[in-house]
């Protein structure tokens, strides 16, 4: 029964498919997916990237239409960036709790008692909050974007591990607010120790979204396109993975020859699972949910993001 469930499974995937190039043909549309996106969209898309390089190619893309298979707050910045465009992602539900751990109100009585800083704000975050915002980054390029910035006085928003990590390559003073992403701060010290000890020759490599002690562990720290890279590059064919379990299909496809193992079975995103092909099938052909910013919240917003486009990553 498993066989032939696979079999059905990968059969319907294939239908889906080839609905969906269809769909993108018409609409003359781009399908942008997330690393952490479930194979079958990995699969089919125009595009794979991290959010620094995500929103790259939604600036550059001559497209019609953009289909955004990540989560709300990345539709939200292909959106801003291209206000003529259609921007639409399969399911509207797909949040991010981390975005949502930052509001315009709190950010406002910070940015009033410390009018000298600059606001940072890590991509993850919502249409008003970049609007509040000097510049957006990105775990690829935020080492550079604090050094770029005129201030000696940084607020952070919103994950502290992040802002934790950066803040040690830098003299600037650094307000940091609390917030963190539900995945990867649930990795624990002893995750990464006990795999260490029934794997002693693997590298560790971690995103610093983990906390500062997990980080303090890792052979290498960095973000999903930089860990691609150094497993892609490094000689060791086993490695513990501590960033999101999509990661595990151009992991693979890079390197089919190396063993990762991911440190925690919970390492899984459930607002990026919730996209499909099917409602990427739905999304094309209904056109919808499609994005929408306010022009004011969109222009100020704007400024961010152009501002973090113009820092490369590390």
């Amino acid at each position: 029964m498993d066989a032939l469930a696979l079999e059905k499974k990968a059969q319907r995937n294939a239908e889906l498919r080839e609905r969906l190039l269809q769909l993108k043909k018409e609409r003359n549309a781009i399908i942008l997916a997330h690393f952490y996106q479930r194979p079958e969209i990995q699969e089919v898309a125009d595009f794979i990237g991290d959010s620094f390089g995500l929103a790259q190619k939604a600036k550059e893309t001559d497209a019609d239409v953009i289909l955004f298979c990540g989560v709300h707050f990345m539709g939200e910045s292909a959106k801003i960036l291209n206000p003529q465009k259609t921007v639409i992602i399969p399911d509207e539900r797909a949040g991010c709790p981390m975005a949502d751990m930052v509001n315009v109100d709190g950010l406002r009585k910070l940015k009033a008692q410390h009018p000298d800083a600059k606001v940072v704000a890590y991509i993850n975050t919502s249409a008003d909050v970049k609007a509040e915002t000097y510049i957006c980054c990105t775990s690829s390029n935020a080492k550079r974007v604090i050094e770029s910035i005129d201030s000696d006085e940084i607020i952070w928003v919103p994950d502290k591990n992040l802002g934790h990590y950066v803040s040690q390559f830098t003299d600037k003073k650094m307000i940091i607010w609390e917030g963190y992403c539900n995945t990867h701060d649930q990795l624990s010290v002893e995750d990464i120790m006990t795999l260490k000890q029934q794997h002693p020759e693997a590298v560790v490599v971690v995103h610093p979204e983990c906390r500062p002690e997990v980080v303090s562990l890792a052979d290498y720290v960095g973000s999903t396109t930089g860990i691609l890279k150094y497993c892609r590059e490094s000689s060791r064919k086993e490695f513990i993975i501590g960033t999101e379990d999509g990661t595990r299909y151009m992991l693979e496809k890079d390197s089919p020859d190396k063993t990762f193992i991911f440190a925690s079975k919970y390492l899984v995103c459930p607002n990026m699972k919730v996209n499909n092909l099917k409602k990427c099938v739905e999304a094309l052909e209904n056109m919808k949910p499609e994005i929408f910013v306010p022009t004011d919240v969109a222009d100020a917003a704007r400024a961010s993001l152009e501002r973090m486009l113009a820092v490369a990553p590390a």
